[in-house]
This record gives C-alpha cells, structure tokens and sequence, in this order.
C-alpha cells in the first residue's frame, strides 16, 4: 500500500508533501482509510466487471443485457471516486475537454435505460447500446494523452474515399 501512496503522490522524487492523491478530500462526512478506499474501488470495480460480463451471458435479451451492462458500466466508472473521491472525480468528468464525451455518454446511459424500462423495444435498446459502448470509449480515449486525435486520424483514413 506505502509504494501505491508513493506512486501517486510522485514518490521520493515528490515535493515532500504529506498529503497524497489517495488521501486528498478524503475528510468530510464518510472518509474512509487509503486501505478501504483501495478495497472499496476493488469491489465497485469488481462488480461492476461482473455486470458486464454476467450481461454477454444474456445478449439475446436485450433488456436485460441493456440493464446489466448500463448498471455494470456505471459502477464500474463509478469506482474511481474511491480512489480520487466524488469532488475530484465530478470535476474531471465536467473538465473542458471531456465535457461533451461526459455529456455524450451519460445521455447514451439514460436514453438506453428508457428504452429498456419504458419503452421495450429491442431494437432501440441495442441501438442505445451500440452508441453506449462507442460513447464510453470516446470517454475513456479523453484520459489518455493525444489518443482522441490519433483514433480520429485514423478513422478519416480508414473511411476516407477519395483516391
């Protein structure tokens, strides 16, 4: 756990600070030991893998599929509040830059539980699905440096019809 602290605060080579990444905004109401934070993140991540995974096994029911691969992608987004906490975590979701692919992708998880719960059309739930799973990796692709630009370049490339 110390070379896990060590890691995200920038180790020896730090500013040699005492408080750390794991351990930022961790007063307040619930705070929790950098120990149960790790387990609680472990656990979000878990089951929410789990989710997704559990949703394959029933892919040809698309409600149920659309409920537990939304409910799965949720947690599993969710679970990095425990290591950064929820302040942090909204904050990054709501930066400029991944303030569209956050937007995007929170309405591709609403549109596809409607269409899922109330509107129970099969086609429209795998359709919300589809945009879904494309939303969630545009968000993804919004943490990881130039990676964005790079999947974009090669998207103009590869569907680029002009000889």
């Amino acid at each position: 756990m110390q070379k896990l602290n060590e890691l995200f605060s920038g180790g020896e080579y730090g500013d040699g600070s005492s408080d750390n990444f794991l351990e930022e905004g961790s007063e307040g109401l619930c705070s929790l030991s950098t120990t149960q934070r790790m387990y609680a993140f472990a656990a979000s991540l878990g089951a929410g893998l789990l989710l997704m995974f559990l949703s394959m096994i029933v892919f040809s029911i698309p409600i149920k599929f659309a409920l537990l691969f939304t409910f799965g992608n949720v947690l599993a987004i969710g679970s990095t509040a425990f290591l950064m906490g929820p302040e942090q975590q909204l904050n990054m979701m709501l930066d400029p830059v991944r303030l569209y692919a956050t937007s995007i992708y929170i309405g591709c998880v609403v549109v596809a539980l409607i269409c899922a719960l109330l509107i129970h059309s099969k086609i429209l739930t795998f359709l919300a699905i589809l945009c879904e799973i494309c939303a969630l990796i545009w968000y993804s692709l919004s943490y990881i440096p130039f990676a964005r630009r790079m999947v974009s370049e090669i998207m103009i490339r590869l569907c680029d019809t002009e000889l």
